[in-house]
């Protein structure tokens, strides 16, 4: 357990990337910002977060990648409950304050033009 990243991850250095490639500029794990976002856009008051599938439950049935352990399950189980509980903690706090939150999934990394349009949409100023 102790060589997963919790920060860094390719995938999200990949949303990093293909944010940058936009052209809006972030802050990295803000400790000011409930949950420590991947992405923080303080300015606007938005903020990415890029989740693993599997650590994260990820509960699109089109999703390979999210899967519940078979084995162990006494150990797994609790502990990505405690990650999906969190999770929505964070959102709530996140919209209590006035913040819009976007989750980017691993899942969805396969598609980089459709990821980076959603994020564009997204993080673009309101009309």
């Amino acid at each position: 357990m102790s060589r997963i990243r919790a920060k860094n991850t390719k995938p999200e250095i990949l949303v990093r990337q293909l944010t940058y490639s936009l052209g809006y500029r972030y802050r990295l794990h803000p400790n000011d910002v409930p949950g420590k976002p991947d992405l923080a856009f303080k300015s606007r008051k938005k903020a990415i977060f890029v989740h693993g599938c599997f650590w994260h439950q990820h509960d699109d049935p089109a999703c390979k990648i999210s899967h519940a352990p078979k084995s162990n399950t006494d150990y797994w189980a609790p502990k990505l409950q405690k990650n999906l509980d969190r999770d929505k903690r964070v959102t709530a706090e996140l919209d209590r304050i006035g913040w819009k939150s976007m989750t980017v999934w691993e899942c969805q990394l396969q598609n980089l033009e459709d990821i980076q349009n959603q994020i564009d949409a997204f993080l673009r100023p309101e009309t």
